[in-house]
């Protein structure tokens, strides 16, 4: 359980911060920095994440001697760079659905660009955010069950051995298993629907 709880700490805060990274760098007015994060997002999503787990814990240290550390961070950073992919499009969308107008507004006030970004644009675009990022948190909790299939111990892993000693308890155990996952995401739910209210405040019908 603790492990399984780190591994989603780490992958989250890693999966976020590539999400702005590659979310503004989409948007950024540079063609070199637009292509490369094009480039991450493309790859990332559009391969299985299994794939990119065998790829950091194999191939990168076969093919090009390039070692990521220990299991638990090449885990970590498999799910941080396949959810920071799909959640840099949140960022992106959210950004470019603020209105025109709040824009023009704020250069009639002759703020600066990145003054608009950060006192008109990315405040109402965080809220729009918020319940999408809740809900990949809660995608990349059920991802952590990958990194059984690097010989992390988790949850997944300890139910795998206990049913190869007893077939006939297998489905209890991964009822078990399942049980543990769903208990484990009632908070984020919990948190997820917390955010849609909070994002909801203030904001006209």
């Amino acid at each position: 359980m603790k492990l399984t709880v780190l591994i989603l700490l780490a992958s989250a805060i890693f999966g976020y911060l590539m999400a702005f990274i590659a979310g503004f760098g989409k948007l950024s007015r540079f063609f070199i920095i637009r292509k490369i994060s094009s480039l991450y997002v493309e790859i990332f999503r559009g391969t299985s994440l299994i794939v990119q787990l065998f790829w950091l814990y194999y191939a990168l240290p076969i093919l090009f001697d390039i070692h990521l550390g220990n299991d638990f961070w090449v885990g970590a950073l498999a799910i941080g760079l396949n959810y920071g992919a799909y959640m840099s499009e949140v960022v992106r969308t959210s950004i470019n659905s603020v209105a025109q107008g709040q824009r023009e507004a704020s250069v009639a006030l002759n703020m600066s660009n990145f003054q608009q970004m950060r006192f008109v644009v990315f405040p109402q675009a965080l809220r729009m955010m918020l319940p999408e990022f809740g809900n990949y948190l809660i995608q990349m909790l059920k991802a952590t069950s990958l990194v059984s299939l690097i010989a992390l111990k988790d949850v997944l892993y300890y139910g795998e051995i206990m049913r190869s000693s007893n077939i006939s308890m297998a489905p209890t155990i991964y009822l078990y298993i399942l049980l543990f996952y769903f208990v484990l995401a009632l908070p984020i739910i919990f948190l997820t629907r917390k955010l849609e209210k909070m994002s909801k405040k203030g904001v006209a019908s």
